[in-house]
């Protein structure tokens, strides 16, 4: 790899992504996922970061075009442009989870410009020191894994037909959902569920304070969901366009990942159109 290439990594507790783009034809040439044992979630995540990095040929390289890191995280929040205020970042996330920033974590920020409103996320004082460290000549850009959803979702709503599109994005115990009405984004959150009667019970919800009915709604499914799993079959019975995902308009990937689902990266490759 040379420094005309493009990094993004996507990095959590139970897991840890990153691909190479050649930014010339923004296509998608290298590609690598690692899950971790459900005992490690509870530790630190730099840890099993570090033993991943250690003599890796690609991920060593000190020299690339540009670097997109993404957070995946319960712990951020969007904030309209016309009411943030740099300095209560940290506010606004004890706001949201009810308690205060920890001493050693942070408060981070990123603007939607398109959008009209600040994501605001918080990550710990380790890893972004260990960023820095680990790539101290190179300009690196840390988002909320949100904030890349919602460019990358930006990307497919512009292509499909309905006026509400809702996109959800699913980790193991986890959905984010976004929401857009006639191309304009309206709402983005993230749920935590144990089985597929609580995911179910979150969406209609989120569907009724919307103000919406599934019938009105195209679905898009991303993330780590299957057309075999529980989790669908309950979704297709109440929601009845739906569909499931691809990769984001503008990436191109290279035809060795013909076998990967489309939708199962999308997050990862919403880090190339952060900018």
């Amino acid at each position: 790899m040379t420094d005309s290439h493009q990094l993004c990594l996507e990095m959590g507790k139970e897991r840890f992504r990153f691909c190479v783009i050649e930014p010339d034809n923004h296509q998608c040439i290298w590609l690598e996922d690692y899950t971790f044992p459900t005992l490690l979630t509870e530790n630190p995540l730099l840890p099993s970061i570090r033993s991943i990095y250690q003599n890796h040929p690609i991920l060593q390289s000190s020299y690339w075009k540009s670097i997109q890191v993404s957070v995946n995280s319960p712990s951020f929040t969007l904030v309209p442009s016309g009411l943030f205020r740099k300095e209560y970042a940290a506010q606004y996330l004890q706001l949201m989870r009810g308690n205060p920033l920890s001493l050693s974590e942070h408060a981070l920020v990123y603007a939607h410009k398109k959008e009209g409103f600040h994501a605001v996320f918080s990550i710990d004082n380790a890893l972004t020191d260990w960023l820095s460290a680990t790539y101290p000549l190179q300009q690196i850009t840390v988002v909320h894994q949100s904030s890349a959803l919602i460019q990358a979702t930006a990307s497919v709503d512009s292509v499909l037909n309905s006026s509400q599109k809702l996109s959800l994005n699913f980790e193991d115990e986890s959905v984010t959902i976004i929401f857009r009405k006639a191309g304009v984004f309206q709402y983005c959150n993230r749920f935590s569920f144990k089985n597929a009667t609580d995911l179910l019970y979150y969406i209609l919800y989120v569907i009724n304070e919307l103000k919406t009915e599934p019938k009105d709604l195209e679905v898009v499914l991303f993330g780590e969901i299957t057309p075999f799993a529980e989790m669908y079959a309950s979704l297709e019975s109440f929601l009845p366009h739906i569909k499931f995902g691809s990769t984001p308009s503008g990436v191109q990937v290279t035809p060795a990942f013909d076998d990967l689902p489309e939708h199962r990266y999308f997050s990862l490759y919403g880090n190339t159109l952060i900018d």
